[in-house]
């Protein structure tokens, strides 16, 4: 079915441009919602801006902010039961491109929480058609938020891929940071805002290399990703280590170049020296 979703700010603009004022369905959709409410037997909360919504499980991970990321499965539904969207893997997509009605209930949970969220026009399509979803609809949708960001993804990401490599000696970091460390060196210690000489292969957890140095290269820890600074810091001068870094210590929700957002990097590193 059609993602309805991700074009949320286009409905803000269009809506805008029409010549005369959008109707404002509010008090009939506000009724359609308690008549619903009751022919079902459901007890909804309704928040300041008119949205209701049943929280089924609060969930126990991170609460979304704007400039999240979120992981979502849904289906939505009109107050008949006709079903217009479904997602039951779920989409990956920046909070701040979902409709009003979704970034508030959202909100109200935790990561791995479910809810459902019954959303008036104004807080959706509001005075235009879009799709399947006629003008003026109210829309409800069953939500699972999966995850905010990618860290948890990341981190079973991270897990799978040492257990499918045999891989048992690394090591978990606070941050997130996984590592195995080879060598540890015999020279000094690096720490944060050290110039150093390193050589290294990045790679993503299916094996494809995206970057690798062609001989010794010198940086400025303070100027790399979380990740890669966080690891060079743990060995000494002369030692090597695997670097397996979650998205939210590298690029995040953004990417860069050829790495996409959400995405696990892997480096095999030397520190040759530190300058």
């Amino acid at each position: 079915m059609k993602q309805f979703l991700f074009i949320c700010a286009l409905v803000l603009f269009t809506a805008c441009e029409k010549d005369e004022a959008p109707k404002d369905y509010s008090a009939e959709n506000d009724a359609e919602i308690q008549a619903y409410l009751s022919e079902n037997n459901l007890d909804a909360k309704k928040s300041g801006t008119g949205l209701y919504y049943i929280i089924e499980d609060q969930g126990t991970g991170a609460v979304p902010q704007a400039d999240d990321r979120v992981k979502v499965a849904y289906k939505g539904y009109f107050t008949d039961g006709t079903v217009f969207e479904e997602n039951e893997e779920g989409i990956s997509i920046p909070l701040n491109y979902l409709i009003r009605g979704w970034v508030e209930g959202l909100g109200y949970m935790k990561e791995g929480g479910k809810g459902t969220l019954i959303i008036p026009a104004h807080l959706a399509y509001g005075d235009e058609d879009k799709g399947d979803i006629p003008r003026g609809s109210v829309i409800i949708f069953d939500v699972e938020l999966i995850y905010v960001n990618y860290t948890t993804e990341n981190e079973q990401e991270i897990k799978d891929y040492l257990e499918e490599n045999n891989i048992e000696n690394a090591t978990r970091a606070y941050s997130g940071l996984y590592y195995t460390i080879h060598n540890q060196g015999m020279g000094d210690k690096a720490e944060d805002n050290d110039i150093v000489t390193v050589t290294y292969t990045g790679y993503f957890i299916d094996g494809e290399e995206f970057d690798k140095s062609a001989s010794e290269v010198t940086f400025d820890l303070a100027n790399l990703i979380k990740g890669f600074s966080e690891g060079i810091s743990m060995l000494n001068e002369g030692g090597n280590a695997t670097l397996y870094i979650p998205a939210h210590l590298a690029y995040g929700n953004l990417g860069q170049g050829s790495i996409p957002p959400g995405a696990v990097l892997i480096f095999d590193v030397e520190l040759v020296k530190i300058n």
